[in-house]
């Protein structure tokens, strides 16, 4: 039996390899008879099934294959389009995100739940799976034009594209209301404006070439590499207790106490495009977190208490899981951080630094600064920027975020809302997003 099963499934594949899917699928069909539970002849014969319109018989054959291969995500998504052809709406949706679970790339299967899940009339779940959908698809240098869609689906990708535009649309307006009802839509002009820009609607028209946020750009406020002194009355406590914070910086690196790379864990190799040494020994670019994407390190804070109290009483910007982010950044000698932006113009780096060497700065949209201990430096990081040590000796400064000065109480509580509801929906399509 088992060179007669080998034979067919050859001439099964010589007929596919020759165009004649019928000799193929006759094969197959045979191939059945001996082994009723062979996923690849199921998978082909369902398909033809399903051609033919008998989307019934090919879901019995493919829930079959499933339960031969319950880890096989191709028979899953497949399995799914079959239940959705024949109006089993719950079915594809279970279907569809078990395969998904399985193989989250398959990016026509995200489609194909988005689809299921309109029908049913779950809007929002169908938004978040459209979403998904297009973010895996165009990761992989799919969906960004006709030329890059397949033809039998373009019409379905237009129409996720406008459902998603008009779904994201109607989730942010929702989380903008309150504001709009509480202090009236003049109060929030310019958060409206913000929210078009990022959604796509609108142009941002950015001032100043130097400047592309990577995430969320606010227009209507100065665009300036740099920001003065006088715009941040709390930095004259800060730099008032540079020694005091020094001192725990010092005791932390005597105790050899846990720091980690800011830019994670990654090979020298991946790190190139981000890290170049000057020097004998590899860049290397460290943290000691205080707080990261809004995430407290309670041991951190302990162990430098005057640091983390003089930290709680600033104006730090505060979004569930994006801020604030504090930390003592350690460039090590012969270490160039590479021209880079940050994400977004609603707020503002500082720098306090603590351990300066001679020949370290920083350059934002190209004005060089050198630090100097104890003196704060703030800069909008959406400008592109570097920065260098190119002594022998190790540089520390401390990183804070806070809001930028120019705009309101009332637009602070509205990005607020917005940004944390942009990073609720993106993280709920199940894709990493950019910028989100």
């Amino acid at each position: 039996m088992h060179e007669g099963v080998v034979a067919l499934r050859e001439m099964a594949l010589n007929g596919l390899r020759q165009g004649d899917a019928m000799l193929a699928e006759q094969y197959f069909a045979r191939l059945l008879e001996q082994l009723p539970d062979d996923a690849q002849a199921l998978q082909f014969v369902a398909g033809r099934h399903l051609m033919r319109g008998d989307s019934a018989r090919a879901v019995t054959m493919l829930q079959a294959a499933a339960l031969a291969q319950p880890l096989n995500g191709d028979v899953l998504h497949q399995l799914g389009a079959a239940q959705l052809s024949a109006g089993d709406l719950q079915g594809a949706v279970a279907s569809l995100r078990r395969g998904l679970d399985v193989a989250p790339h398959m990016f026509v299967a995200r489609l194909r739940l988005g689809i299921a899940l309109e029908q049913l009339g779950e809007s929002h779940d169908a938004v978040l799976a459209y979403f998904g959908a297009v973010n895996t698809a165009q990761a992989q240098g799919r969906w960004l034009s006709d030329d890059t869609t397949a033809p039998g689906i373009q019409g379905a990708v237009k129409h996720a594209m406008r459902f998603i535009d008009a779904g994201r649309r109607s989730t942010f307006d929702a989380v903008l209301q309150p504001l709009r009802e509480r202090y009236g839509r003049s109060e929030l002009t310019r958060v409206e404006q913000c929210l078009a820009i990022y959604l796509g609607e609108q142009p941002a028209n950015l001032p100043d070439p130097r400047q592309k946020p990577k995430f969320l750009y606010f227009p209507g406020v100065p665009s300036q590499p740099y920001y003065p002194a006088s715009r941040f009355p709390w930095q004259a406590d800060l730099e008032g207790a540079t020694e005091a914070i020094r001192n725990e910086l010092l005791a932390v690196l005597a105790e050899n106490q846990p720091l980690e790379p800011f830019l994670g864990e990654q090979s020298q190799e991946d790190l190139k495009g981000h890290l170049r040494s000057s020097g004998a020994q590899p860049a290397a670019w460290d943290a000691y977190f205080f707080y990261r994407h809004g995430e407290h390190f309670a041991e951190h804070c302990a162990r430098c208490p005057r640091t983390s109290d003089l930290l709680n009483a600033l104006p730090l910007v505060r979004i569930r899981d994006h801020a604030p982010e504090t930390l003592f950044s350690v460039l090590r000698p012969g270490t160039h951080i590479l021209p880079h932006r940050g994400v977004t113009n609603t707020r503002l780096v500082t720098h306090l630094p603590l351990i300066v060497p001679s020949d370290c700065a920083i350059n934002v949209g190209g004005e060089i600064h050198e630090w100097k201990e104890g003196q704060c430096v703030s800069f909008d990081d959406t400008f592109e920027h570097e920065a260098w040590n190119r002594s022998e000796r190790t540089r520390v400064v401390m990183i804070l975020d806070s809001w930028n000065p120019d705009l309101t109480e009332v637009e602070r509580l509205a990005v607020t809302d917005l940004v944390e509801a942009i990073g609720d929906f993106n993280r709920a399509s199940e894709v990493p997003v950019p910028g989100g």
